[in-house]
């Protein structure tokens, strides 16, 4: 079985998702958005934004998930 990043998770076909974030993450979420507009030279962006592309550069980049998903593919 694949190495994934995150365990189990329930199965659920949400429409719209709504959550808490703790404290500390907000604070970094913000740190780096400061930091990506500082180097694009633009002003920050709201933080929340952030999670989108973050979620999908990490599912991109979990060779767990790519292995399993071509092995699902495959059978």
């Amino acid at each position: 079985m694949a190495k994934l990043k995150l365990g189990p998770i329930a199965d659920d076909k949400p429409v719209k998702v709504t959550l808490e974030l703790p404290a500390s993450l907000h604070r970094d979420l913000t740190a780096y958005a400061e930091i990506l507009a500082r180097q694009a030279g633009h002003a920050a962006a709201d933080p929340v934004r952030l999670i989108v592309p973050m979620l999908e550069r990490f599912i991109a980049t979990d060779r767990g998930f790519a292995k399993a998903r071509r092995g699902k593919a495959d059978a």
